[in-house]
C-alpha cells in the first residue's frame, strides 16, 4: 500500500504544475525583458522610426491584417500603436528599412504616430518572410503542423530563415558548433547568396568557422570527393537559411553541378596580416576573379570575419556593384546591434535607478520609515500567506484580494 500511495503521489506530482521562487521567477522576466531589449534593439516603442529614414537595422513586424501580401513592415512603435490585435508576423530585425505604416500599401489608413509619409519607401526589400514563410520549405513559424518547433538560423545577406536540417548538409552535425551545443559561427551566408560571396575565398582560412567534426571529416576526404563528401582543409560549414553545404577551401578543381569538374585560377589566398595601408589585402584585383560554376553551398564564418575584409578603393567598389557594401559596416553586424541594444538597456536601468533614488531622497524621515515599514509589512503577510495556503489549491483573485486587504488593516492599525 505505501509504494501505491507514493506511486500516486508522484503520478500526482507530476501532474502538478511546476512551481517556482520568487527570485527564479523575477530573474526569468528580466531575461525575457533583455531578449526583447536585444531584439528591438533598445527601441521603447513609443515613437515612428519613418523620420530616421532608412535605418541600419531595426526590428521589423509584418501586419498581414492589414497587407495580406505581405508586401510591407511597420516599425516596434507602429506594431503597438497601430496594429494592436491584428495578424502580426514578428521579422526580428531587417536593414536599411524604413516604416510602411500608414503609407499607400495600407489602403488609405493612415499612421498614428506619423501620418505624413511618401505613398512606398522604394528602397525597402520584402522577401517571403513578410507573409510569415520561412526556410526553403516556405513553412510558418511557429509550425502548426510540427510536432517541435526546430531552431532556424538567418544568412546574413537574404537574411531569410532556414531550419537547420534545410541547408543542404549531409547531418546538422556538420554545423560548427562546441562541445555544449553552442554555435562556433558569427554569421551564416546561404547557397543562393554565396556565389556573391565567393571572393571570401581568396581570404585565409582563419575566416572561416571550424568544428571538430570538420576537422575531423578533411583528414579523411580526398581532393576528389571534399566537395561531394564535406568540408576540405579551409572549408568550415556554416548554417544558413536556404540551404547548401559550402565547401570554402577554393581548390583548382571545382565541382561542376552535372558532376565533372573544370580547372579554375583561383589566385593564391592573401595573407592579410602582412599587408597595411591602402594596399589591397588580396594582392590581386577581386574583379577579376573566375566566374563560379561549382554547385552553390553555404559558407559559415568564424567572430570577426568582417574586420578582415579589405578596404581598400577596388575592393570597397566592388562590394558596391554586388550590393554587399554592407558587409564592412560596423553598425551592419547582429553583434553591434545586440551590443549597442545592450548599452540602451543598462543606460535605461541606470536612469531608473536613479529616478528612485531621487524619489527617496525627496521623502522626509517619516515617509521613509513608512515605505519601509509598508515593505516589511508586505514581506511578512506573503509568508504567513504562504505558510498557511494548502498547495493543492489554486490561487485565486479572492486569496489575493484577502492579502491586500489584511495589509490595509495592518496600516490603518499602525496610524491610529
Amino acid at each position: 500500500m505505501a509504494d501505491t500511495a507514493r506511486d500516486g503521489g508522484d503520478a500526482f506530482a507530476d501532474e502538478a504544475e511546476p512551481t517556482v521562487t520568487i527570485g527564479e521567477y523575477i530573474e526569468g522576466i528580466e531575461a525575457e525583458e533583455l531578449e526583447a531589449d536585444l531584439v528591438l534593439g533598445g527601441d521603447d516603442g513609443k515613437e515612428c522610426t519613418y523620420a530616421g529614414g532608412y535605418l541600419k537595422r531595426q526590428a521589423v513586424f509584418s501586419c498581414l491584417t492589414c497587407v495580406p501580401d505581405g508586401v510591407a513592415g511597420v516599425c516596434t512603435a507602429c506594431s503597438l500603436a497601430c496594429h494592436d490585435g491584428h495578424e502580426i508576423v514578428e521579422l526580428w530585425t531587417k536593414r536599411r528599412f524604413r516604416c510602411d505604416c500608414g503609407n499607400s500599401k495600407f489602403g488609405g489608413h493612415l499612421c498614428k504616430l506619423c501620418p505624413e509619409k511618401d505613398s512606398e519607401n522604394p528602397e525597402n526589400c520584402y522577401n517571403h518572410n513578410f507573409k510569415g514563410s520561412y526556410c526553403t520549405c516556405g513553412r510558418p513559424y511557429p509550425d502548426p503542423e510540427a510536432k517541435e518547433q526546430v531552431e532556424m538560423i538567418q544568412c546574413c545577406i537574404c537574411e531569410d530563415w532556414f531550419h537547420e536540417d534545410h541547408i543542404g548538409l549531409n547531418s546538422i552535425e556538420e554545423i560548427p558548433r562546441d562541445e555544449e551545443g553552442e554555435p562556433l559561427y558569427e554569421d551564416f551566408i546561404c547557397h543562393k547568396c554565396s556565389p556573391v560571396c565567393y571572393f571570401l575565398k581568396l581570404y585565409p582560412e582563419t575566416i572561416w568557422a571550424s568544428s571538430k567534426q570538420n576537422l575531423t571529416s578533411q583528414t579523411d576526404a580526398s581532393d576528389s570527393t571534399v566537395m561531394e563528401a564535406g568540408p576540405s582543409d579551409h572549408a568550415n560549414i556554416e548554417k544558413h537559411e536556404n540551404g547548401a553545404h559550402v565547401d570554402h577551401m577554393g581548390d583548382e578543381n571545382t565541382s561542376m553541378g552535372n558532376g565533372s569538374t573544370e580547372e579554375i585560377a583561383v589566385p593564391e589566398k592573401a595573407n592579410v596580416e602582412s599587408i597595411s595601408g591602402n594596399n589591397c589585402k588580396l594582392g590581386t584585383n577581386v574583379k577579376t576573379m573566375p566566374a563560379v560554376t561549382e554547385k552553390n553551398m553555404p559558407f559559415f564564418m568564424s567572430k570577426g570575419w568582417r574586420d578582415t575584409l579589405c578596404r581598400c578603393e577596388t575592393c570597397t567598389n566592388f562590394y558596391a556593384q554586388q550590393g554587399i557594401a554592407y558587409l564592412v559596416d560596423k553598425e551592419d553586424s547582429i553583434e553591434e546591434y545586440e551590443k549597442i541594444a545592450k548599452q540602451k538597456r543598462e543606460k535605461k536601468l541606470e536612469q531608473q535607478e536613479g529616478a528612485e533614488t531621487n524619489f527617496l531622497n525627496s521623502l522626509n524621515h517619516v515617509q521613509k520609515i513608512e515605505i519601509l515599514s509598508g515593505i516589511n509589512d508586505m514581506k511578512n503577510e506573503f509568508q504567513s500567506f504562504l505558510e498557511s495556503f494548502d498547495s493543492s489549491k489554486p490561487v485565486t483573485s479572492e486569496d489575493i484580494r484577502s492579502v491586500f486587504e489584511n495589509l490595509a488593516k495592518k496600516k490603518k492599525q499602525r496610524l491610529s
